[in-house]
């Protein structure tokens, strides 16, 4: 297949690029900025939408709207593109922030959306990629959590302290976590691009989310060997460093996969323990 690619040169982006090439698709970087020229999608059978501001900043004015914009306009922009040569299938990002902090409830598809920030950016980010619904091309949101990777993602931060001995809880360290290993989650894409039955909202985490106090545990048993200084990082710390982004960071979200899970989909890292090992 032909497939057409924004945000290809982040962290989800280049390794779904890279898996994509390797099975044999023709894969076609593409960007928002400006605008997309006329015919920018001829030829595409799938397009993967990955396109959109950093979340990981401060919460200043400028960069709540840089996010929100970045996702609405760049989707409206996408599949205003899509009109005259519409592709089978378009397969686009979201976030488990639509959910807000649940604490322990466990999260479905079927629940409605946080009314917080990034609970109403990631249902109109949605919102906008179901516009392509009526041009007749399958629509599939993937929902993602934190994304476990060497070099890149959630890891790329965490990782360094533990490796110099030192890491920690962030507040209490009971807030769940729901992630996924960046394997099963490029493996969700090509699933979703190529099971014609994967159609509409997914939840794109593996099936044991974790507490943060949990993930800080076996990060440092992966880490064996290190001398590891058992530390935590208090709330009010988190807020004076980072900001507002800090209430996104304590949040609790316990996500299900169980949806995926019964469209097929087999995951490669199901536990914290074998996602771990595969990215210290």
């Amino acid at each position: 297949m032909n497939v057409a690619i924004t945000g290809a040169s982040g962290f989800i982006g280049r390794a779904v690029a890279e898996n994509l090439r390797s099975s044999g698709h023709i894969v076609r970087a593409i960007s928002l900025r400006g605008g997309l020229q006329g015919g920018a999608l001829a030829g595409v059978n799938a397009v993967v939408h990955l396109a959109g501001e950093p979340v990981a900043q401060r919460w200043t004015a400028a960069a709540r709207d840089k996010i929100l914009r970045s996702r609405v306009e760049g989707t409206r922009t996408l599949v205003a593109a899509m009109r005259d040569q519409p592709p089978q299938v378009l397969i686009s990002a979201s976030a488990v922030g639509y959910y807000g902090s649940r604490g322990d409830e466990i999260l479905t598809e079927s629940v409605p959306p946080a009314d917080d920030f990034l609970g109403r950016v990631a249902a109109a980010w949605e919102e906008e990629a179901q516009a392509a619904e009526p041009l007749g091309v399958r629509v599939t949101r993937l929902r993602i959590g934190v994304v476990l990777g060497p070099n890149g993602g959630a890891l790329a931060r965490m990782l360094p302290p533990f490796r110099l001995g030192a890491g920690g809880r962030l507040g209490s360290g009971q807030q769940w976590m729901s992630w996924i290993h960046i394997d099963d989650l490029v493996r969700l894409y090509i699933y979703a691009i190529e099971t014609e039955r994967v159609n509409g909202v997914y939840n794109a985490v593996a099936p044991h989310p974790a507490t943060n106090k949990k993930l800080i545990i076996q990060l440092a048993r992966t880490m064996r060997g290190k001398f590891y200084v058992p530390i935590f990082v208090p709330s009010f710390i988190l807020k004076m460093v980072v900001g507002e982004l800090s209430i996104e960071v304590l949040k609790s979200a316990t996500v299900s996969c169980k949806k995926i899970k019964r469209e097929g989909y087999t995951f490669l890292y199901p536990s914290l323990a074998s996602a771990l090992h595969h990215v210290k």
